[in-house]
């Protein structure tokens, strides 16, 4: 998720975190350089050493300071209820094992003022395309860490009990199966 449209999508939403930000998903730290100063303090929840490793390098002379939480988007986060003011996750709830279990921490830890950022890739519309989606899903989850082709993020969203107020769609440039986006606002 490093190509030219990817930054694109994350420069459009990202600087909108504001407050005390957790980000699931932290990984290798490609939304680093997208925070603006009105984010306070950032937790970057992310199981892997190896990407953390290399966020911290990302973080290098920038003013941002990220703490680290290393474990699974699923396991109850060390952070008090309603203790957030942003949850931000990019490609992310697609490759989390649980994504209700960990959409239900995300909840619990933002503020009722707070604000869940999105971006993600699901389940095409499109008839053919998420029947593509199906049939290369099991394959794809393997050799892609566990993503998950065909998750409607938007059903997921409301079902962990968030509000979507705001949500664009759209395919990004690339495979149709691996390109169709969510994209938004959501709270509690």
């Amino acid at each position: 998720m490093r190509n030219k449209e990817a930054t694109r999508v994350r420069r459009d939403w990202v600087p909108y975190a504001r407050g005390d930000v957790l980000e699931v998903g932290i990984g290798s730290g490609l939304n680093l350089p997208f925070y603006s100063k009105e984010v306070g303090r950032l937790y970057g929840v992310e199981p892997s050493l190896q990407l953390q490793k290399l966020a911290r390098k990302r973080m290098a002379g920038q003013a941002i300071n990220v703490e680290f939480l290393a474990q699974s988007a699923e396991e109850p986060l060390p952070l008090p209820d309603q203790s957030v003011d942003t949850v931000v996750t990019t490609w992310t709830l697609c490759s989390i094992a649980n994504p209700l279990r960990a959409l239900g921490q995300m909840k619990r830890v933002l503020k009722r003022s707070g604000c869940l950022i999105f971006v993600e890739h699901g389940r095409a519309p499109d008839a053919d395309v998420s029947a593509w989606q199906d049939r290369l899903a099991p394959l794809w989850k393997r050799i892609g860490g566990g993503c998950h082709l065909n998750r409607k993020i938007d059903s997921l969203l409301l079902e962990a009990g968030f509000e979507i107020n705001e949500l664009r769609t759209a395919y990004l440039p690339g495979p149709r199966p691996m390109t169709y986006t969510y994209q938004g606002f959501a709270h509690v």
